[in-house]
């Protein structure tokens, strides 16, 4: 988390100084070989602070559009995530006996998709040949939740099955099973659950064009996205509280995007 936020501070320094040199930039800009795509389309692997080490996956696009927007150039942004919100509390639980793995605890994974619309202006231009574009993002959307059940191996002598966490209360079931790993990640899709919220996110694009019509870059941003109700995670087990207790329907976090793509 330091690590995330610590770049994006360092993103903003550097806008800070760059803003100083916009005007003087811009005014050259007739004189220099720049870059005239007017699309550039990428993908790239996403990580954030409610996430692992991979999070998730984005498409986005962007198209020039005419005139320009506090003085800056302009372009609508289009992007589309998908992405694992992790529980602040996961964490993995080894068994000795198997050396299996699992989450205790969780009952649910939540997985957003998050379609985004907003705009993009370019702060720093850079030349076709060299150097670092700088565009600057605000961007909105749904989040579309999907609430999908997290599965546990249990046996008892020889007989093995997968049964919902929601069925182990510690590290066994009602009929005496104990727990021996985790289930399959694609099971209980089928059973899942949709909610729907909304998000939105400001952010700072550094791009690269090693190839001129290819392009590399990082964004490096702050999302906030909220759900009408609590979604349960990891339940809360103490008899005096609520299963939601501990659990949000508000998050937030700094996430860094790597991407790839082309421009035309």
């Amino acid at each position: 988390m330091r690590t995330i936020y610590g770049l994006f501070g360092l993103a903003l320094t550097g806008l800070l100084l760059s803003a100083q040199n916009s005007v003087a930039q811009r005014a050259q800009a007739q004189d220099t070989d720049e870059d005239n795509y007017h699309t550039v389309t990428t993908f790239g692997l996403t990580t954030n602070t409610n996430s692992g080490v991979v999070g998730g996956f984005a498409f986005r696009q962007s198209k020039q559009l005419p005139g320009t927007l506090f003085g800056f150039p302009q372009a609508r942004y289009l992007s589309v995530e998908l992405v694992n919100v992790k529980h602040p509390k996961e964490l993995q639980s080894s068994i000795n006996s198997v050396g299996s793995r699992f989450i205790e605890g969780k009952e649910n994974y939540l997985f957003v998709i998050r379609p985004q619309y907003g705009r993009e202006v370019k702060l720093f231009q850079r030349n076709a040949d060299e150097g670092v574009a700088v565009n600057g993002i605000l961007a909105a959307g749904p989040s579309i939740g999907i609430i999908k059940p997290y599965y546990l191996e249990v046996s008892y002598g020889n007989f093995t099955r997968t049964v919902p966490a929601s069925e182990v209360n510690g590290f066994s079931t009602a009929t005496g099973e104990t727990v021996t790993g985790s289930g399959g990640f694609f099971q209980g899709f089928d059973k899942s659950k949709l909610t729907v919220g909304l998000n939105v996110k400001a952010a700072l694009s550094f791009e690269l064009s090693a190839f001129r019509s290819n392009t590399t870059g990082v964004e490096i941003g702050f999302l906030a996205e909220i759900f009408p109700n609590k979604i349960v995670i990891i339940p809360n087990v103490d008899p005096n509280g609520k299963r939601e207790d501990g659990n949000r329907s508000f998050f937030t976090s700094g996430y860094i995007t790597l991407f790839f793509g082309s421009k035309k």
